[in-house]
């Protein structure tokens, strides 16, 4: 276990170099030391979701980060009972102000994830705004969270607001339900996938859509490369991640890249505020060419992130998800909404063992990640032909 090398400080050996450290033996990544970030979303007493899924594995790859909450809560929402309180408008207001007159406001990288309402979220644009007019060069990645499943987490009154901080981002990361609210087109064809990307590329160079599900007709559009494998079982489920960047005010076509992962079985949360910080965090917008993470000129700085982002974000859910299956029966029952409405306890005990293991599973994090490893984003070649 990682736990036992690191707190045997007789038998641990540590390399360093200026972009990489390694542990017994186990290259390790490091971001710049200069590279700070400013983490705006939610907080959870318990469990992994909102800040607490994004700051420990930024802080494992070398970051430095600022933590503003958005709201604080004693565990998630998915547990069906929590308690504590949502930040005002004012309030966030005021650190942010605070933070600027002590010198304390001057992050290299920002993100943002759940704003709870308008009036905090007005907020939030008003701090992207002043962070990026000081600094044009601000890596911003706003991951719109607005709900999943057909189902939204937030009053509609955020959906006009956010898209009025497009324009400040450098790097969106909504889900299919998400780039649905946000452009008004339903995701059910190739035509409409095309229509979407080109929507939200007027405002934003850098578009992810995390996860979209394996439906009949995004299967019949795949590539053969990007294909499940042949003798996979018909019936198992699959998401697509899809990576696309354009350069604003070009008239050419973004570059599009994909990659399709199983899903896995049950409900697990924080998982794409834990993608979202990866993405942030292993994203180099000039890699240079002595740069030996990234050396394919079939990849983009963008897809090169994603793939990094998805890989550790899906191993962890591996991670998490072998660990909740060796729980005692009472504590990895299936969902039932009826059931679980009758003894809540149930449902308690089923979330409780479905947190993300980050702190377990860090080894996964910290990874040095390079390009070749067999989990690259692929490139979808003529995604754009006859549009």
């Amino acid at each position: 276990m990682i736990a036992g090398s690191i707190d045997d400080e007789a038998t641990m050996t540590i390399q360093s170099t200026p972009e990489t450290t390694q542990v017994n033996g186990t290259t390790c990544e490091l971001a710049d030391g200069n590279d700070r970030i400013l983490s705006v979303q939610s907080h959870v007493a318990y469990g992994y979701v909102g800040g607490k899924a994004a700051v420990f594995p930024l802080q494992c790859i070398g970051y430095d980060v600022d933590v503003v909450n958005t709201v604080n809560f004693s565990n998630h929402t998915g547990y069906g009972c929590f308690g504590g309180t949502r930040a005002s408008a004012e309030e966030l207001a005021s650190i942010f102000k605070m933070m600027d007159e002590t010198g304390l406001l001057s992050p290299r990288r920002l993100l943002t994830g759940y704003i709870p309402n308008a009036a905090t979220l007005k907020v939030v644009k008003e701090l992207a705004q002043k962070l990026k007019s000081r600094n044009p060069h601000l890596i911003y990645l706003m991951d719109p969270v607005l709900g999943d499943s057909g189902k939204l987490y937030v009053s509609e009154d955020v959906i006009p607001i956010y898209k009025e901080m497009f324009s400040f981002a450098t790097i969106i990361t909504p889900n299919w339900f998400e780039v649905e609210t946000l452009t008004g087109i339903p995701l059910l064809s190739l035509s409409a996938l095309r229509n979407a990307l080109s929507n939200l590329h007027k405002h934003v160079e850098h578009v992810i859509i995390s996860s979209i599900p394996l439906q009949p007709w995004l299967s019949k559009i795949l590539p053969e490369t990007m294909q499940p494998p042949a003798s996979t079982d018909n019936q198992r489920a699959y998401l697509l991640c899809i990576s696309s960047s354009r350069t604003i005010g070009i008239s050419s076509h973004s570059i599009v890249h994909a990659r399709l992962v199983p899903l896995i079985a049950g409900y697990f949360s924080g998982v794409g505020d834990l993608f979202s910080a990866l993405t942030l965090g292993h994203f180099n917008p000039s890699p240079t060419p002595s740069d030996s993470k990234f050396h394919s000129t079939t990849q983009t700085p963008l897809s090169f992130a994603a793939a990094a982002a998805l890989h550790k974000t899906y191993s962890i859910l591996e991670f998490t998800s072998a660990f909740a299956a060796q729980l005692p029966p009472e504590e990895r029952t299936t969902t039932d909404d009826e059931r679980d409405a009758a003894e809540p306890v149930r449902k308690l005990k089923r979330m409780r063992g479905r947190e993300l293991r980050l702190v377990q599973g860090q080894h996964i994090l910290r990874e040095e990640w390079k390009e070749g490893q067999g989990k690259d984003l692929k490139f979808w070649d003529g995604f754009w032909d006859s549009f």
